[in-house]
């Protein structure tokens, strides 16, 4: 098994990677940019070991990047939510995603990234041509998602227009 860290590296990236660099943790991330905030549909959508998941949440929010509160819509369960770290790595995940679009997507309308004051999609640098910034992403909307690659609820939830970071309302569950 290959350890977490990198404990020969002197090197910032080496350190991004100890906390993001496992599999399913960057798509977690993701996910909980789209506003995905409870495991269960963390689970459904990813379709993820439970243990797996589990030990990928502990260390998010252990490593500071999400927190875990009460679930205020059920009793005794709980949410998960980034953190203003958390959040701060929308560039770089934006640029991850762009990049896989560019260098490994399939064929078809990928999803877009929309500055939400001005309506312009944002470049492959999460940057708005029009206003000349970065947004951050509570001010990004999701545009134009494919037609969803699985059938489960959170990507039928997924397809219309919304701001990032709201939370996803799956109905009565």
């Amino acid at each position: 098994m290959l350890g977490k860290d990198y404990e020969g590296q002197d090197c910032s990236l080496a350190r991004a990677l100890e906390v993001v660099g496992e599999r399913w943790t960057l798509l977690i991330v993701r996910d909980a940019f789209y506003g995905v905030r409870r495991f269960s549909d963390f689970a459904a959508h990813l379709d993820i070991p439970r243990a797996v998941l589990s030990d990928r949440l502990a260390g998010l929010v252990e490593d500071g990047l999400m927190q875990r509160r009460p679930d205020p819509e059920r009793a005794g369960r709980e949410v998960y939510e980034l953190t203003r770290d958390g959040r701060e790595l929308w560039p770089a995940l934006h640029a991850l995603m762009s990049w896989g679009r560019r260098f490994r997507d399939k064929p078809g309308a990928p999803r877009r990234f929309r500055h939400a004051a001005c309506g312009t999609v944002l470049d492959e640098h999460s940057a708005c041509p029009t206003c000349g910034i970065t947004p951050p992403a509570e001010d990004v909307t999701t545009v134009g998602a494919r037609k969803p690659f699985r059938d489960d609820a959170v990507s039928a939830a997924l397809q219309p227009e919304r701001h990032l970071l709201d939370p996803l309302r799956l109905g009565d569950r």
